[in-house]
């Protein structure tokens, strides 16, 4: 299969990159992140959580950074909202598009969020319902596609059947997320090519972590596939809770300069994307977690 001519990127670094950081970061450190990288010409850009703060307090002000941003119109400005409640907040600040995960690991559904993976399933239809009724569109992640620290190797079959039911009630896209990182390129094949069967391969997205130093090949496997859609994180930002110490997101600069590498247009000023990135892991305090980043910063 032929590479596809143009990737969209899903950048995931103002929720799924900051909710793990530890020490408070301010609205206005969150908002000119967003805002840089609408700049940068990312099209899609994750903003926050709509959760309960006494579970990801980190994203307790995601309303007032939606509040904040600079909106341009040609920008999806997204939130994961894993509840009815969540939904209404999101509403509430305007939200037009958000994201529900599920697991492909019944341990990791009963770890992560207290209930089978039916269950969780089953949580979703009147968040569903709500977002039709407001014209609001529906992205699902499905986490540890590849692996779980709990039940080790998944079998791709499992990940198709939440695939297809996620796709089933309604979201327009589907993630697929190597959560602990464990996956390579041979795994990604097959499980674009078993899932593809089920879901469309155009309503399919890669999300791979970087813990094993496999993203970007497992990336290029996707591409392999037909698969035009994967989500990043700038810097790095996110690191892997289950593996002590092991980085997490696969860096979006690093995904651009592979995609440029392969002449896939995206959209997007990989400078300025690295100046956000390097903007914002200054404030956190911490190395910039993108090796492109770090070659170009002659760092």
């Amino acid at each position: 299969m032929s590479l596809p001519a143009r990737v969209r990127l899903v950048e995931v670094g103002p929720r799924d990159g900051l909710q793990n950081e530890r020490q408070p970061i301010g609205i206005a450190d969150k908002v000119r992140l967003v805002d840089d990288l609408s700049a940068a010409g990312l099209g899609y850009i994750e903003v926050g959580s709509f959760v309960s703060p006494k579970w990801v307090p980190q994203m307790a002000g995601s309303a007032e950074v939606f509040a904040a941003i600079r909106q341009r119109p040609a920008v999806t400005y997204a939130a994961l909202t894993p509840n009815l409640q969540g939904l209404e907040a999101a509403l509430q600040a305007g939200v037009r598009e958000v994201a529900v995960f599920a697991a492909a690991s019944e341990s990791f559904s009963r770890r992560n969020i207290n209930c089978s993976i039916s269950e969780s399933l089953a949580r979703f239809v009147p968040v569903m319902d709500a977002a039709r009724r407001h014209g609001v569109r529906v992205r699902g992640y499905v986490s540890c596609v590849l692996g779980c620290p709990y039940d080790g190797h998944i079998e791709p079959e499992q990940v198709a059947a939440v695939a297809r039911e996620l796709h089933g009630m309604g979201c327009h896209e589907v993630s697929l997320g190597d959560t602990i990182g464990v996956g390579t390129a041979s795994a990604a094949r097959r499980l674009f090519e078993v899932v593809g069967r089920e879901v469309p391969r155009e309503r399919l997205a890669g999300h791979f972590h970087d813990t094993y130093g496999q993203a970007l090949s497992n990336i290029y496997a996707s591409l392999l596939e037909g698969i035009a859609v994967f989500d990043s994180s700038v810097a790095g930002l996110g690191g892997c809770p289950y593996a002590k110490g092991a980085t997490g997101n696969v860096a979006s600069e690093d995904v651009l300069y592979l995609l440029q590498g392969l002449g896939i247009e995206t959209g997007i000023d990989l400078r300025a994307l690295v100046d956000a990135g390097q903007r914002i892991s200054t404030v956190l305090g911490k190395d910039n977690g993108s090796r492109v980043a770090r070659a170009l910063l002659g760092g």
